[in-house]
């Protein structure tokens, strides 16, 4: 297996002997431990510090339908607008699904973008251009560009942390077989820090993050002992490196004893009523432990809705071969309502909405015309195999996304499509414009920074688009 090759900001003049040293003897990712990716993130040199808000972004592994969400047509021909209504919500003229009873709520506690589109129209293509900008619409078995959360983790990082800066909740990384994000030239050091399994399960936990006192005790036993034996290393080095590494893995070890770390994974903690009110299932726990990050210090964090609570395919991929299309917009809408709609509600009401955004989007929308064809298996919202049954199919002409906090105008909808959803008639976005919008509200000069990639050219971090101006920040 090849050495790792870890980049530095284009004209940046990190030291390459330490960079070699940090190198050698990794033969892959599988190999690092945590100490070790701390050390790595000591081989570039750190950013200009910048401001300190934070990103919630809710991916829809699959695409979601803009008529069954966000952008439904209750006009339409009957081959197109399927059996739900739209309802009037709390903000004048804004309309969504019935099947949004909690949302419809609180619109003005947020902003609607219905005219995004692109052209990847596979879910690996769809994915790599709202996540990394990559305008390629082929579909790649791995991503050639750094999605915006990685790009985001490197321009900010911040070694003194004790807490992740990225952390994904259920990460967005795969679809099948393909990878749909990752850190690529930028490398593993940059990955989030992976919080996997049901987070309303009673037994779950995060592991290595917040010892017990007694458990911390014994390890500051064995780490003293170790401190010892690197005592004699720094009095052979001359260069300061190793020095430079103990302060890494010395951070690598305040994860895993922090208090603070422990208590902010810790969903326990939280009263049982708000448990409650976010959903105990594990799209409402994943979004009740990003707010409880974001209020920690953790400022980019990413998490999938799919699995069972998705239905028989356990994503958004409401193709009729798969499922019953409206069968599962039934079943899985009053989880995604509650779950979206408490973060939204918590976000305002603990005065966290000028610094976080929450993003709620998946790679593309459905086809407006239903589709009819056989299904492939029964189960949860899926008739018996050779059952015919309504479909979307995949559409990346329009999507629509939502943005909360943030310090944004809410209570608005951005652009248009036409009568059947099928283009937009009003104020086109590309993922560009979404990308400069993610960047500008995190900070970060999309205009101006470019990165080496493993061919040690500098690639900017962002080709073509500009901020959604609709959605900049009103009020600090």
């Amino acid at each position: 297996m090849q050495k790792l090759q870890f980049p530095a900001l284009s004209g940046s003049k990190s030291g390459s002997t330490r960079r070699r040293i940090l190198q050698a003897g990794l033969t892959g990712f599988s190999a690092l431990s945590m100490a070790d990716v701390f050390r790595l993130q000591a081989a570039v040199t750190p950013s200009k510090t910048a401001p300190r808000t934070a990103i919630i972004m809710v991916w829809l592994r699959g695409g979601a339908s803009q008529l069954e969400t966000f952008d439904p047509k209750p006009e339409a021909p009957s081959e197109f607008r399927g059996p739900y209504s739209a309802i009037d919500t709390n903000v004048p003229g804004i309309r969504i699904s019935e099947l949004l009873p909690n949302l419809a709520k609180i619109a003005d506690r947020y902003a609607l973008l219905r005219s995004i589109a692109h052209t990847g129209g596979g879910h690996p293509g769809g994915s790599l251009q709202v996540l990394a900008g990559d305008p390629d619409p082929q579909d790649k078995l791995m991503p050639v560009l750094p999605d915006w959360m990685s790009v985001a983790n490197y321009v900010r990082r911040d070694a003194a942390r004790s807490l992740p800066n990225y952390v994904a909740i259920n990460p967005v990384d795969r679809y099948d077989n393909f990878t749909i994000a990752g850190s690529t030239y930028l490398g593993p050091s940059f990955e989030p820090f992976a919080v996997v399994g049901d987070p309303s399960n009673p037994s779950f936990e995060v592991p290595n993050v917040g010892l017990a006192s007694d458990q911390r005790e014994r390890l500051g036993r064995r780490m003293q002992l170790k401190s010892g034996f690197d005592v004699l290393r720094r009095d052979l080095d001359t260069s300061g490196t190793l020095s430079a590494v103990d302060r890494f893995e010395t951070q690598a070890m305040n994860l895993l004893t922090s208090p603070q770390a422990g208590q902010a994974f810790d969903l326990k903690l939280e009263p049982a009523s708000v448990r409650e009110r976010y959903g105990m299932n594990a799209w409402g726990q994943q979004l009740l432990m990003a707010r409880r990050l974001v209020e920690a210090g953790v400022e980019i964090i990413a998490t999938e809705f799919d699995g069972p609570l998705c239905g028989r395919v356990q994503n958004w991929d409401d193709h009729s071969v798969n499922q019953h299309v409206f069968d599962a917009y039934k079943f899985r809408t009053p989880v995604f309502d509650q779950a979206v709609s408490a973060l939204i509600e918590d976000i305002y009401a603990r005065g966290l909405d000028q610094r976080v955004l929450v993003v709620v989007t998946g790679e593309f929308g459905r086809t407006p015309r239903i589709s009819y064809v056989p299904s492939s298996g029964g189960g949860v919202a899926s008739g018996p195999a050779g059952t015919v049954q309504p479909g979307r199919d995949h559409w990346p002409r329009v999507n629509s996304m939502l943005f909360a906090g943030g310090g944004i105008r809410t209570g608005q909808v951005i652009g248009a499509t036409d009568s059947k959803a099928e283009d937009p008639v009003e104020r086109r976005v590309g993922t560009g414009d979404f990308l400069a919008t993610i960047y500008k509200h995190l900070g970060i000069d999309y205009e101006h920074i470019a990165i080496q990639n493993f061919a040690g050219r500098p690639v900017p971090i962002l080709n073509s688009g500009a901020p959604i101006h609709e959605l900049q920040r009103v009020s600090s």
